[in-house]
């Protein structure tokens, strides 16, 4: 194991336990989603401290970004202030800002001024939906990445569907010629995973391996991991 992904759920009482898709809309339409992707990065933060602090296994922490939030005023200094919490800044210990390709394609000026300063405090931007927009070759030329995830939509179609295998083939070897990691997304078949080791692929992520766990879950499945 090498990094986790910061996942967000809400409780409903009605309706049980349900996935952004259902409220990260209503988040974002309302102006909501700054106050609670803060809330989400002081959580991860606080993780990535009692985990070093206890001394379990260094994993890295993804979490997830909108383009309302990146591009707003105050997000950069906000997210640097919780970084510098966390002294975990290796390789193997650190925070993912994850983006999708399009929230970097509408404000690559932006995304050239934060992504760096990101960088410089020990951060990795990552990617994460690799395969599903038009111009995901151009933008590995126009802003600084370390990591591509290749959509969970590319990875289901494997090894079945020809032009499935072709997008993750592509993927794995763009990244590769970038100097990026590669991380699948939504492994969850031996048949997939088999597939993209024959590739080259150096990390994947999915129910293959195990489903959403809370942090004091992770924290013992770590502790077993030291």
């Amino acid at each position: 194991m090498t990094a986790v992904e910061a996942l967000l759920r809400w409780h409903d009482p009605d309706r049980g336990l349900l996935s952004p898709s259902v409220f990260l809309p209503v988040l974002e339409s309302t102006g909501l989603i700054q106050e609670v992707g803060d809330w989400v990065f002081k959580h991860a933060i606080d993780d990535g401290v009692r985990w070093q602090v206890l001394g379990m296994a260094p994993v890295r922490i993804g979490v997830n970004v909108s383009a309302q939030q990146i591009y707003r005023r105050g997000f950069l200094p906000r997210c640097l202030e919780q970084i510098d919490r966390w002294a975990g800044r290796t390789a193997t210990c650190g925070l993912d800002i994850e983006v999708t390709e399009a929230a970097l394609l509408q404000d690559l000026e932006s995304a050239r001024v934060v992504l760096p300063a990101l960088r410089a405090a020990g951060a990795r931007v990552v990617v994460n939906d690799f395969g599903v927009g038009d111009a995901s070759l151009a933008l590995l030329t126009k802003v600084p990445l370390d990591v591509l995830k290749i959509d969970r939509s590319v990875i289901r179609g494997i090894p079945e569907d020809s032009q499935c295998v072709a997008l993750a083939t592509a993927g794995i070897a763009a990244a590769r010629s970038f100097g990026f990691d590669a991380v699948a997304v939504g492994v969850e078949k031996p048949s997939q995973l088999e597939l993209l080791r024959e590739l080259g692929c150096g990390a994947w992520q999915g129910y293959l391996y195990g489903r959403p766990v809370t942090a004091r879950a992770l924290e013992r499945l770590l502790t077993s991991l030291r």
